[in-house]
């Protein structure tokens, strides 16, 4: 390969690596600055933040998270009655409010 051809383009080559080195540099700087963990070659966090608050945040939501199941799962019990009173037919309604007004009196 001769080196008259590719000596032309020896600038291009110099400003092209320069800026994508900056552009790394200025990414890497955005991403401290705003508290985002850095990543390694493979995606893996290098250094990852476990602080005592982080865990304390992951406790808290850990929590909230079974509350809300919970309530999840009495909603779901609650429409599945709204569902077979509507569903039924009115026979058997009727008759479990007759039984019902009984059991009552």
């Amino acid at each position: 390969m001769d080196i008259a051809f590719v000596q032309p383009f020896f600038p291009l080559i110099v400003i092209m690596g320069a800026m994508g080195i900056g552009g790394w540099v200025l990414t890497t700087w955005l991403r401290i600055k705003h508290g985002y963990p850095l990543d390694g070659a493979w995606g893996q966090a290098v250094y990852p933040k476990t602080s005592d608050e982080s865990m304390e945040r992951i406790k808290l939501l850990s929590q909230e998270n079974a509350q809300l199941r919970a309530e999840l799962g009495s909603i779901k019990d609650r429409l599945a009655n709204v569902e077979r009173i509507v569903t039924d037919g009115s026979v058997a309604l009727d008759r479990e409010i007759e039984a019902l007004r009984v059991t009552k009196n």
